[in-house]
């Protein structure tokens, strides 16, 4: 059976893999039916993504369809068409016995730590399939990156009344900002890039966009927020220089959630930007069970529109020809998917 390779960054092969056999107790065996690209894809490439390891077989934003359970999976059935949550954890940890299973002691996300979906068939815990057989593949693909932004917004824990600073529009910021504007806040949108802004304003219905790189950024947001800043700011850019700012962009008693990922250090100015103001930090890693229920929920009721998401396909043939061009923002891919 073919896969595709990240033998190092840079570098992919097309590799000859064993077949996965039956299930054994509590398991599935899948058929991949659609591979979402993220930016842990991109940066796995790259060599900027720190829990990436090499070689591996890439592939955690997958729509499955089951083919074999287990003798004793009950909560899918052959035919169903899945959305994957790809964070394996070991349920025993302290964290996993808290409920905290997306930081798992022991974590491993499929794609990642371990080998993931660019391949035909594989054996999954039968516990991370959640049917959504009223979705597309793709938006089968979609639900994890969906996951990642709703997992941070409940980190920041917005309120209607409130205002929500996502900072950088990619994926995982988009993503956010479905959430922030389901919890009612007031979502703002900044970004070095105008046509994301514009993404946002024409697609998501964002009515407050700033650009960033201009000086003017406090500014811009005071006049947003009737000079108080925001409440919850989320970082989306896994950029240290943006992550290190982003203080200065918290209202008194504001909220800070981290759900880029950087591989350099962060200093921070204490006194006045974090002690005075009273900011609470948080990360965000990775989402929950409930999260993937959710999303799901929110699609089939039209609530999530995902029509203007997916910007670019390419097939298995054509992926290792195609993804040097995802890697660049003048593409102007949101998400890439690769339909198997």
């Amino acid at each position: 059976m073919k896969a595709i390779q990240l033998t190092e960054p840079k570098t992919w092969a097309v590799i000859d893999i064993d077949e996965p056999g039956s299930p054994g107790p509590g398991e599935v065996l899948v058929k991949i039916q659609c591979v979402g690209i993220c930016g842990t894809d991109l940066g796995g490439y790259l060599g900027k993504m720190p829990f990436f390891s090499y070689p591996r077989i890439p592939g955690h934003e997958l729509g499955v369809e089951i083919l074999e359970i287990g003798p004793d999976v009950t909560n899918v059935k052959i035919g169903d068409r899945c959305s994957v949550e790809p964070y394996i954890n070991c349920q025993e940890c302290y964290s996993c016995r808290r409920g905290h299973t997306n930081c798992c002691e022991h974590h491993q996300t499929l794609g990642v730590m371990c080998d993931g979906g660019l391949t035909d068939r594989i054996i999954l815990p039968a516990r991370k399939m959640h049917v959504a057989n009223n979705l597309t593949p793709e938006q089968c693909a979609l639900v994890e990156t969906l996951a990642i932004g709703c997992h941070a917004v409940d980190r920041g824990n917005p309120t209607s009344k409130e205002s929500v600073l996502i900072i950088g529009a990619g994926p995982i910021g988009l993503s956010a900002v479905e959430f922030a504007r389901l919890s009612g806040a007031k979502t703002i949108v900044m970004d070095l890039v105008q046509s994301r802004l514009d993404f946002c304003r024409e697609n998501m219905g964002v009515e407050h966009t700033i650009l960033a790189g201009n000086g003017k950024e406090i500014e811009e947001l005071e006049a947003i927020t009737d000079g108080q800043r925001a409440d919850v700011v989320i970082d989306a850019t896994g950029h240290n220089g943006s992550m290190t700012q982003a203080l200065n962009y918290c209202a008194f008693k504001g909220r800070l959630v981290f759900v880029g990922i950087t591989m350099q250090d962060l200093q921070f100015p204490h006194a006045p930007a974090l002690h005075r103001r009273e900011l609470d930090i948080l990360a965000s890693r990775n989402a929950l069970s409930k999260d993937f229920t959710r999303i799901i929920n929110l699609i089939e009721d039209g609530k999530i529109n995902t029509d203007p998401w997916i910007t670019h396909h390419t097939t298995f043939e054509t992926m290792i020809d195609d993804f040097e061009a995802f890697t660049r923002p003048e593409t102007g891919v949101i998400k890439a998917v690769i339909d198997m």
